[in-house]
């Protein structure tokens, strides 16, 4: 039996009444579980088996699966589901979990800026990209990329006039270094300085940083391109919810 901490990424319904639940554990990493009868209305698993939900759960081991013995839950995060921009980017939050790390993967400063950043999603109004692109750099430095700031990451000089990031050497490279990488992405200073302030900043503290809404949007653009190179995937569905929810507002 295992007990452990997790909070459910993603379900897919399973035969009439059952489902099928991807579940980011504390102790074991990203697992799939078996949820019987989750699906009936009369199931006491039908809260502890929704998307966000943070639960105490008990697991027997399958061969295929997890099977849920017992489960309480913590936080179900509901204030998430009562806003269509915090349901899309807690979306993109699940998402990125789900398609980088591998099961039974642990790793538990992702587990740990997981339940975090949902808690901050919960009750945020505003500033909502701020808030995404800090949980972004964050993520993408606990998975193991995390980006060379300090100085030029091809010859380390930090005296450069000019800037650019590489996504294919996964740091800034000074203006002696463009030619090391065509495809880099023009950086102003203002810039660098606000990706390095996200990547210190707590989710909590992140208020007191002053951003424009363009140099957000390049930031942006270009962590999630250093993303999806790093993972090894084309693009998140979820990114695709948000664009067209803003084409729609704007």
């Amino acid at each position: 039996m295992l007990k452990t901490k997790g909070i459910v990424i993603r379900e897919m319904k399973y035969r009439d009444t059952s489902k099928i639940i991807t579940i980011y554990t504390e102790d074991r990493g990203k697992i799939s579980v078996m949820a019987r009868g989750a699906n009936n209305p009369k199931s006491k698993l039908i809260g502890v088996t929704q998307v966000f939900t943070l639960s105490d759960f008990q697991f027997n081991s399958g061969r295929n699966f997890y099977f849920i013995s017992q489960a309480d839950i913590v936080d179900s995060f509901y204030s998430i589901r009562e806003d269509i921009e915090r349901v899309i980017y807690g979306y993109y939050i699940l998402e990125l979990v789900d398609k980088s790390i591998s099961v039974e993967q642990e790793n538990k400063n992702i587990y740990g800026l997981l339940e975090k950043s949902l808690e901050v999603l919960s009750e945020l109004n505003d500033d909502f990209l701020k808030f995404i692109i800090a949980y972004e750099i964050k993520f993408i430095s606990f998975l193991g990329y995390k980006p060379y700031l300090e100085g030029c990451v091809n010859c380390n000089s930090k005296e450069a006039k000019e800037i650019r990031f590489s996504i294919e050497k996964g740091g800034i490279l000074c203006e002696n270094c463009f030619s090391q990488d065509q495809y880099s992405q023009p950086m102003s200073g203002k810039i660098y300085d606000l990706m390095v302030k996200l990547l210190y900043a707590k989710l909590d503290e992140l208020e007191s940083i002053d951003s424009e809404d363009s140099d957000l949007d390049i930031l942006h653009d270009i962590i999630v391109k250093y993303i999806l190179v790093n993972i090894d995937r084309k693009k998140f569905n979820s990114l695709q919810l948000l664009e067209g929810l803003n084409v729609q507002n704007s």
